[in-house]
């Protein structure tokens, strides 16, 4: 070990970057991203999951549930991370806005977690979608997706607003889910997803 390598080490350790790592791993983070999120992006987190859960020697019925709730997750974010989006938070002064995406392993199972930014005008509508479906019973929530798929009514996005449906449809738990103001006209919500093995 040389000279700069020594002196690197011992300013990762000062700078807190060595707590940042024992601290994912206590709370056995499996996966952790911050950034921009682009289709290839999508593909490589997705190959990774599939690898821990191969590590894992998780049930097939486990591997397929989360691998599901993952996509679902991810291509939320990626529909609703548009030019559109980006546009109203920067016109607020806001920086390109990235999103967050966590999986961590647990004793009960697994839990999804993204966020991301979102314009504050879109909070009430959001909120409200959230609270409605965690409302639902399994037999309801079944019964609006397929009123949602059938009823020929899509998005722009082109979702018609099935993904917090399937998300809460597969993982069969309640959506937990935080909107933090961060200023006048953007906000940072975020989502957990938490699937028993």
């Amino acid at each position: 070990m040389n000279e700069f390598t020594l002196v690197f080490m011992t300013d990762i350790k000062s700078s807190g970057l060595f707590e940042i790592y024992e601290d994912l791993k206590k709370k056995n983070i499996i996966l952790s991203f911050k950034g921009d999120i682009t289709p290839d992006l999508l593909t490589s987190i997705l190959f990774v999951i599939e690898q821990k859960l191969d590590r894992y020697d998780e049930t097939t019925k486990v591997k397929r549930k989360v691998f599901n709730v993952l996509v679902e997750c991810l291509q939320n974010l990626y529909h609703h991370c548009d030019e559109d989006t980006e546009e109203k938070l920067i016109e607020s002064n806001d920086v390109k806005p990235s999103v967050i995406v966590m999986v961590a392993k647990n004793k009960e199972g697994y839990n999804i977690l993204t966020g991301n930014m979102i314009p504050s005008d879109n909070v009430g509508i959001l909120k409200n979608r959230l609270e409605e479906i965690n409302e639902l019973s399994k037999d309801e929530l079944k019964e609006l997706y397929l009123a949602t798929l059938t009823d020929g009514k899509r998005s722009r996005k082109g979702g018609g607003g099935l993904g917090f449906l399937e998300i809460a449809r597969k993982s069969g738990r309640k959506l937990e889910f935080g909107i933090v103001p961060y200023n006048n006209k953007s906000s940072f919500f975020s989502l957990n997803v938490k699937i028993a093995q």
